[in-house]
């Protein structure tokens, strides 16, 4: 069963086991606030909360899906993602990218507790207590 999105994240930083939210990534800068985790709140409509670690292939998907990311944008100051990185992703991408076959390994120290709006602990293979 998904989580309750009755629980307020205004100023929640508490990841998927209801701890400290580690830091996902500075170099390059992630998160919906750009501070380097994947905090997310309601104002975040993409929630943000995923700390995937990329591959080529999720990186060639998603760009077919029109969200470019290995692509540098100047205006932005984005150097664009490559293989290797931890990147904050919207919980709904990750998970679609998951039912086409495509596995992303996620740093769940470091994902937002609000991904489990989205996305069932069992797909991240942690166990209900």
């Amino acid at each position: 069963m998904l989580e309750s999105s009755k629980q307020s994240y205004l100023s929640s930083n508490t990841n998927v086991f209801n701890k400290a939210l580690k830091v996902c990534s500075i170099e390059p800068m992630s998160g919906y606030f750009r501070n380097g985790t994947c905090q997310s709140n309601k104002l975040d409509k993409g929630n943000h909360s995923v700390c995937a670690i990329v591959t080529d292939d999720f990186l060639k998907y998603t760009k077919k899906r029109g969200n470019d990311l290995s692509s540098p944008n100047i205006h932005y100051g984005f150097k664009g993602l490559k293989s290797g990185d931890k990147w904050c992703l919207c919980a709904s991408r990750w998970l679609e990218a998951y039912n086409a076959g495509i596995k992303l390994d996620v740093d769940l120290d470091a994902t937002h507790l609000r991904a489990l709006e989205v996305i069932e602990k069992k797909y991240f293979k942690i166990e209900d207590n």
